[in-house]
């Protein structure tokens, strides 16, 4: 896996070069920052799960299709950073912090074109799926969108966004994997399972961290989210639990929150039940994955899938 990882990252800059030396300077800035490629890393696992994955590297078939789900998500990465006016991303400055939002915007637009093109180049199926990908990736964020600052958000609401925003694309990288490897359809079914559930778990997980990591462990203010009005599933939970507690809380959301208030919402949701229902949920999805897991050919590649979601949900325990 280590060759394969620096050929996706070799891809990766490859795809973004252009003979214009700065339009390849903003498009390849966050591919510099580094990142744990976990989009092109489950294209090649799910490749590999009807082979011997210590037999062979991953095929060029498999890294073009993980590179073209991870320059999706970089994409998304530019227009989010100028949409929450970001200044720092992996430890170095945004694109709109260091050269405007309009080339932040336009920048996020050449990486979606490039992976698109990429996708075309591996067929008209996976070209189809990238592209209904980028549109639940729009869905979901307007999801999103429509109920910020919302105190009585449905946590269908919730778990609509989050599938649209995080996990469509978790689970095309998967089922890009089963395509591209030419599995049967029940397989790359099972595999666009897994995929989804995964995202799931990655993004809810994601959101109990803002909750109970400190700003250093975070890099970032902890509770973010909350004082952007988003509120998530920790948080919906604690509001639904109802008490003395809840009704503190819902005194001070549905507005921005000064540094006082931020740090006393965080300590409410903390010490309530609502952290613990997100874990559960969570712990739903990862039973999914498993789930998903049983149902593909049963090799080294599908375990590490497997235990890939555990583990996940492991890492805040």
């Amino acid at each position: 896996m280590a060759t394969d990882r620096q050929r996706v990252e070799g891809a990766m800059l490859e795809a973004v070069r252009t003979p214009d030396a700065y339009l390849t300077e903003i498009a390849s800035h966050l591919i510099n920052a580094g990142g744990k490629r976990l989009r092109p890393v489950m294209t090649i696992v799910a490749s590999q799960i009807g082979t011997n994955p210590h037999a062979a590297p991953a095929t060029d078939d498999a890294i073009q299709g993980g590179i073209a789900c991870e320059l999706v998500h970089l994409g998304s990465l530019y227009h989010d950073d100028v949409m929450d006016e970001a200044e720092t991303r992996r430890g170095v400055e945004t694109v709109n912090a260091k050269w405007g939002n309009l080339q932040a915007i336009l920048a996020g637009d050449f990486l979606l074109a490039r992976a698109s093109e990429i996708a075309a180049s591996l067929g008209t199926e996976v070209a189809a799926l990238l592209a209904r990908t980028i549109g639940r990736l729009c869905e979901g964020q307007i999801e999103e969108l429509r109920h910020t600052y919302d105190m009585k958000r449905p946590v269908e609401s919730y778990l609509l966004s989050i599938e649209g925003k995080t996990a469509s694309l978790y689970s095309t990288s998967a089922r890009i994997g089963g395509l591209v490897a030419g599995y049967d359809s029940a397989v790359v079914t099972a595999l666009t399972d897994y995929g989804t559930a995964y995202g799931m778990v990655f993004q809810i997980v994601d959101d109990i961290l803002d909750i109970i990591s400190t700003d250093s462990e975070l890099g970032k203010p902890a509770g973010h989210d909350m004082v952007e009005g988003v509120y998530t599933l920790p948080v919906l939970a604690t509001l639904a639990a109802g008490g003395a507690a809840a009704d503190e809380l819902a005194v001070m959301l549905g507005q921005p929150l000064d540094a006082t208030q931020q740090k006393r919402a965080l300590d409410i949701v903390r010490a309530g039940n609502g952290v613990q229902a997100a874990v559960d949920m969570a712990n739903d999805y990862v039973a999914k994955a498993e789930a998903a897991c049983n149902a593909m050919p049963q090799n080294d590649a599908t375990q590490a899938l497997r235990d890939a979601a555990a583990a996940l949900l492991n890492s805040i325990r």
